[in-house]
């Protein structure tokens, strides 16, 4: 379909984007994120950091274990990496051509127009909100139960949960790739200690032996498996984030793509493996029951059976660290899909400056944390028991706000795949571009199906029950989000047709729009 404006990505755009100088300085305006702050390793780390790894281990696997009865959860990952794999081959050679740190909406808007681009925006503030906030929750409580138990103080989730707030909003403020050496840091150390668990639990099996079953189809069965795809791909999310920092890396064309295969390659072995090693220490055939009685708390007693109390201990600090990461990494993405808002005249201008010292999105930083101040006291404010109680309004924010951020993210890549294929297919693709548009389809169908299994099982995802408000109101907030967007973006198009043709352009509309100003001006 048309978007009625002339297309000008290519090497124009990395050209401009790298033209540091020359973005920055108009007027005394930061209207662009500062480039060559980011190369392959800082990006990598940035975007892993999302997944938040041990939490997976800790959180999602035992879940999906138990509850869903999926024993055969690492052969998932291996198929979901699969479907990613196909969704990062048109994603990736879209970022070539489009540098936005609205990644997501910005692809959306170039290639099924700036209306859908005006919905898409609106989903991925949304959506990634959502899930930072979420990780509030669980935080709070985990902070809190290990000052109960190693320094006999009881403390409510919520203060810890609010510190935590501060501290990342201070970080959001400074420099990216001092964020990055931050996120690294505490990834590496993360990831370091899950493989030393999957070796030791490989090196001292369980009472059924080194066991492969889990990799067999048939464990793939189950009336779970539509959930268990919903929980499995959140535990991906993070990869799709690498465009959003395109603006801030040294050769983007290169370096973004790169990152995308290298987070979601890296995701899915981690995954696999991480998951296969639970199975193999706990067994097969018991890992189901295991998990269903011990939940979270599997994998730390399994850890103390073969490495000690010790290693556990450090480990439950991780699990802490590891969420503080994956909450500065979704921040620094809030705040960047809000500056790009602001730039291009989506949220209020003030939103598209940054901080003349770091470069960084201040404002957009800003308005993450004052959400996730409110959000935290809002369910501090409804929570009886405050003090060691995960039940209520603890899990409820971190799971709640987690699977609608999920959905969220699920249906913009969705979008984003059918949204590369009208983009290439407008600029006459060829048979070269062929293999890479039926990439898109596929992964773009598998991600529709995906979505509509997150809706369908959305009682079992949030453990509402059948018959709940929650099961349809939860997944409202996407739809209203995307609805509102749409509606917004009609509204631009008919009053600010010169806003809504620049939704998605990024640095690309202030550039001609600083043009235009030179011609027009008084000589």
């Amino acid at each position: 379909m048309s978007t009625g404006r002339t297309d000008t990505t290519g090497t124009g755009t990395a050209a401009t984007n790298g033209d540091t100088g020359g973005i920055n300085t108009y007027k005394g305006e930061d209207r662009a994120l500062r480039a060559d702050r980011l190369g392959t390793p800082g990006l990598l780390l940035s975007v892993l950091a999302a997944s938040a790894p041990l939490m997976v281990v800790a959180g999602v696997m035992p879940t999906v274990f138990g509850v869903m009865g999926i024993v055969g959860q690492p052969l998932l990952y291996v198929v979901l990496g699969i479907v990613l794999m196909l969704f990062s081959v048109g994603y990736a050679e879209m970022s070539r051509h489009v540098h936005n740190a609205g990644a997501f909406y910005a692809y959306i808007a170039r290639g099924l127009g700036p209306t859908a681009g005006a919905g898409a925006s609106l989903v991925a503030l949304v959506a990634y909100s959502a899930m930072q906030v979420g990780i509030y929750g669980i935080l709070g409580f985990e902070v809190s139960g290990l000052f109960a138990t190693y320094l006999d103080i009881d403390m409510p989730w919520w203060l810890p949960a609010l510190v935590s707030v501060a501290v990342v909003g201070v970080l959001g403020w400074l420099k990216i790739d001092l964020n990055a050496k931050v996120l690294g840091v505490l990834l590496v150390i993360e990831c370091a200690l899950v493989v030393i668990f999957d070796i030791a639990a490989v090196s001292k099996p369980g009472p059924e032996g080194l066991s492969f079953h889990a990799f067999n189809p048939d464990t793939l069965t189950g009336a779970g498996l539509g959930t268990a795809l919903c929980f499995c791909i959140a535990a991906f999310v993070g990869f799709e984030q690498a465009p959003v920092y395109a603006e801030e890396t040294s050769r983007p064309q290169v370096v973004v793509s790169r990152v995308m295969f290298l987070a979601v390659g890296y995701a899915a072995l981690f995954l696999a493996v991480s998951s296969w090693a639970l199975t193999v220490a706990a067994g097969p055939g018991s890992i189901s029951d295991t998990s269903l009685k011990e939940g979270p708390g599997m994998l730390f007693g399994l850890t103390e059976e073969r490495l000690g109390a010790t290693f556990t201990d450090v480990l439950h600090v991780l699990f802490v660290t590891g969420m503080f990461a994956a909450l500065l990494s979704f921040h620094n993405v809030v705040a960047r899909y809000a500056f790009a808002m602001g730039r291009e005249g989506l949220l209020p201008a003030g939103f598209g400056r940054t901080s003349k010292t770091s470069g960084a999105p201040a404002t957009g930083s800003l308005l993450q944390s004052v959400i996730s101040v409110v959000i935290v006291l809002a369910f501090a404010l409804t929570d009886d028991n405050p003090v060691g109680d995960p039940t209520a309004p603890v899990l409820q924010l971190f799971t709640w706000m987690g699977n609608v951020g999920a959905l969220g993210v699920i249906l913009l890549m969705a979008a984003a795949s059918f949204a590369v294929i009208a983009f290439f297919v407008r600029r006459g693709a060829g048979r070269a571009q062929a293999p890479r548009l039926v990439a898109s389809g596929l992964a773009g169908i598998a991600l529709l199906a995906i979505a509509v299994f997150t809706v369908r099982d959305f009682d079992v995802l949030v453990g509402s029950g059948p018959g709940s408000v929650l099961n349809w109101l939860l997944p409202g907030v996407i739809g209203v989000a995307l609805v509102g967007g749409l509606v917004y973006g009609a509204v631009l198009r008919s009053t600010k047709p010169e806003v809504h043709a620049r939704i998605g352009l990024g640095n690309e509309a202030f550039q001609l729009e600083k043009a235009a100003e030179s011609t027009t001006a008084p000589r």
